[in-house]
């Protein structure tokens, strides 16, 4: 019999959010393909969005939402819808960071997360 592995699902990280049309906005991702439950930064000179990245220098540094579904903005900008704002609590375990993130790091991003009233727990 086959071995099937699942993937991740669309707003599988989430857990509760009040309202899916107050917590939820379609943006913009600048670059790469993204898989769901991506935490993302904004960056500060164009507002677009992309993986958050602690070491970046342009907005990406701070996470500010969770990407809802896949988004492959691999040939230019694309658009995907995001969870951007709370009141909302997502699952820790089905965040995706890209790279390899310390755990002060990723603290950090829970924190950042918390402040746009998205609760990692």
């Amino acid at each position: 019999m086959p071995s099937l592995t699942e993937g991740t699902h669309p707003g599988g990280f989430l857990v509760w959010e009040v309202l899916r049309d107050y917590t939820r906005e379609t943006i913009t991702v600048a670059a790469g393909t993204l898989a769901p439950g991506t935490v993302l930064g904004k960056i500060t000179g164009s507002g677009k969005y992309a993986a958050h990245d602690p070491a970046a220098i342009d907005g990406t540094e701070t996470a500010v939402a969770v990407l809802w579904g896949k988004a492959d903005a691999s040939a230019g900008d694309a658009p995907a819808v995001a969870l951007v704002r709370g009141p909302a609590i997502v699952n820790p375990h089905d965040l995706v960071f890209t790279g390899t993130l310390a755990e002060a790091e990723i603290t950090a991003a829970h924190a950042a997360l918390l402040a746009a009233g998205i609760l990692v727990r």
